[in-house]
């Protein structure tokens, strides 16, 4: 594989896994806000908000090859240990999900921003 195809590919899986976290920081926060703790989740609903904000913008970046994109990653990955370290600490499924992903979209992103260096 060249470094061409390489970037390539590194590029598609970074922008799929912000994606799934957007997707996925959404779906917890909406289970959050449908919940009957809707005080108590106050912090992971914010977090998941703005992981998922920043994962839209960080795809977007990345989408069209911005040179900003590599700092971008780089918020994104803070963003997403965020949300993740917060979600972790709920027992629900959408909780659960949601850390996981934010965990995945990290490290994508990491390595993602440690390639443009």
């Amino acid at each position: 594989m060249t470094t061409a195809q390489s970037h390539q590919s590194l590029l598609e899986t970074c922008i799929q896994n912000c994606l799934d976290c957007l997707r996925d920081c959404e779906n917890c926060a909406d289970a959050c806000l449908s919940s009957n703790m809707v005080q108590m989740m106050a912090q992971c609903i914010k977090l998941c908000r703005d992981c998922a904000d920043t994962c839209d913008l960080c795809a977007r970046f990345m989408s069209r090859n911005s040179a900003l994109h590599a700092q971008m990653c780089s918020v994104c990955a803070e963003a997403c240990d965020r949300c993740a370290a917060e979600c972790e600490k709920h027992d629900s499924d959408h909780c659960k999900r949601c850390a996981a992903s934010c965990r995945r979209c990290a490290d994508s992103c990491r390595q993602m921003a440690g390639a443009m260096a």
